[in-house]
């Protein structure tokens, strides 16, 4: 967490705002292309042949790839479900860190493509050598990247930071979040596995499509447990403390003072009444105000 608080510092303010209702409006976009003009959709796809051809536009125009749903009915109940969680997330968060989380797995995924053209040169080169050119093949196949994925991955990550939370499952069985980011994991993995199977022999590419996308969720939850385990008005006080590193760093570089919370970034110049302690827990020489002395992370390294 320390390495993403340090990127918050220097480039917090460039955090984009309700990113959640912006991917939202980027499919609707790619809702009317598809409608419009839908053989345009063709120069839109993530497809690694064409980008290291020349077409790198695709490395950013993928993103109005709407997910390859033929109810729209239901897909505008899902989009309506995933802002709102993403919107919960994000107040959470913060907006730096949920711009990162949801801009990895967009990165993930774009490496993803390029790992699974790969593949097809050094394992499948049979569907390179037949009918078809390269970059039919390679076309046809990137159809299947999308943001959908990275918007399911949100749904893991708030089941990680709420896991208590309860919901009405069918609107009567009252069930904790926490089961249903289980239930969601074992659905991403059959959705992978019947990708596989049901696609022959392209059916290869799901694993590409499905892990690179939920790699930031993993990455997250092995790099931030401690921090989801904190409540909302700890998580909400690392947050302050942030902004307050970008707005007033003049006035706390200002002079030389004895004691500094690690946490808030108080000192005795802030009050007369604060008193500072070291923590012997920790690993090196952190000092804490009466505040945080009890209620910070434990540092180990």
């Amino acid at each position: 967490m320390n390495f993403i608080y340090k990127l918050e510092h220097k480039f917090g303010r460039f955090a984009i705002r309700n990113l959640s209702l912006i991917l939202i409006l980027c499919y609707v976009a790619g809702y009317i292309i598809e409608f419009a003009a839908p053989a345009f959709m063709g120069y839109l796809t993530l497809n690694p042949y064409a980008i290291v051809h020349g077409q790198v536009w695709r490395i950013v125009s993928w993103i109005l790839i709407p997910p390859g749903e033929n109810n729209i009915f239901f897909a505008i109940i899902m989009l309506v479900f995933y802002y709102s969680i993403g919107t919960s997330l994000e107040r959470t968060w913060g907006t730096f860190q949920y711009n990162l989380y949801l801009f990895a797995g967009m990165f993930f995924t774009l490496i993803g493509s390029f790992l699974m053209m790969g593949f097809c040169y050094l394992f499948r080169p049979e569907l390179l050598n037949g009918i078809y050119s390269e970059y039919t093949v390679f076309e046809s196949l990137s159809y299947v990247f999308s943001t959908y994925y990275v918007n399911m991955s949100i749904f893991p990550a708030y089941a990680a930071t709420f896991p208590d939370n309860q919901v009405l499952l069918m609107f009567i069985i009252p069930i904790k979040v926490k089961w249903l980011g289980v239930v969601y994991g074992a659905f991403l993995v059959y959705e992978m596995i019947s990708g596989m199977l049901m696609n022959g022999n392209v059916g290869f590419v799901y694993p590409f499509v499905i892990g690179s996308s939920m790699l930031n969720f993993i990455v997250f939850f092995f790099t931030t447990r401690n921090y989801i385990r904190m409540n909302r008005s700890q998580r909400k006080m690392h947050r302050d403390f942030a902004r307050k590193q970008r707005t007033d760093k003049a006035a706390r570089n200002a002079g030389i003072t004895k004691h500094r919370c690690a946490v808030c970034g108080r000192t005795e110049k802030d009050g007369d009444d604060l008193v500072f302690r070291f923590c012997s827990k920790c690993a090196g020489n952190y000092e804490y105000c009466q505040d945080h002395l009890y209620t910070h992370i434990h540092k180990t390294n």
